[in-house]
C-alpha cells in the first residue's frame, strides 16, 4: 500500500511533467536502443542488448513508482496552513540547545527533500520530531550523532 504525500500545486505539476517526459521521450529512447542492439546479431552473446533491456526495465520501474506517487498525491492549499504548529510545507527555524546553532528547514514530502535547499522530509527523524509542535517547544531528536535537543524559534510559510 502506498503512502499519501502532500504537495503544492506546482510541485505536483512538476511530478506529472517528469512522468510525461519519461513515458514519451525516455521510453522511446529505450525502445530504440533495444531495437538497435537486437539488430546487431546473436542475442545470447550481445551485452549491448542485455544492457539496453536492463535500462528499459529500470525505466519502467521508475515510471511505475512515479505513477504510484502521483496517484497518492494530495494538494495542500497553502492559505489554509495553520502556522501555530509545524506541518508539511511550513518553514521551521530551530536552534540546537547545546551549541546555539540556528537552522531553518522547510518540511516537504520525501520526494521533494533536498537538504542543500533547506528542504527536509516529514519522514526524516527531524521532520517527524517537529511535526505538530509549536513555537517555543523543545524537541529531542535521535540523529546519527546521538540525541540532540532543538528549540523551535519560528514557524512560517
Amino acid at each position: 500500500m502506498s503512502q499519501i504525500s502532500y504537495y503544492t500545486e506546482e510541485s505536483l505539476k512538476k511530478l506529472k511533467d517528469d512522468l510525461q517526459f519519461l513515458k514519451t521521450v525516455e521510453r522511446k529512447n529505450c525502445t530504440n536502443a533495444v531495437a538497435e542492439a537486437r539488430d546487431k546479431g546473436d542475442l545470447s552473446e550481445n551485452a549491448e542488448y542485455d544492457a539496453a533491456r536492463e535500462a528499459q526495465a529500470l525505466l519502467e520501474i521508475k515510471i511505475s513508482k512515479l505513477e504510484d506517487v502521483i496517484a497518492n498525491a494530495r494538494i495542500i492549499d497553502e492559505s489554509k496552513i495553520d502556522l501555530s504548529k509545524v506541518s508539511i510545507l511550513t518553514t521551521v527555524s530551530i536552534k540546537n540547545i547545546k551549541n546555539n546553532m540556528a537552522m531553518k528547514y522547510t518540511l516537504v514530502a520525501e520526494s521533494e527533500a533536498d537538504l542543500k535547499a533547506g528542504k527536509i522530509s516529514v519522514d526524516s527523524p527531524i521532520g517527524k520530531a517537529l511535526l505538530g509542535r509549536k513555537k517555543g517547544d523543545k524537541v529531542d531528536v535521535n540523529v546519527p550523532a546521538g540525541m540532540v535537543t532543538f528549540e523551535i524559534t519560528n514557524i512560517a510559510l
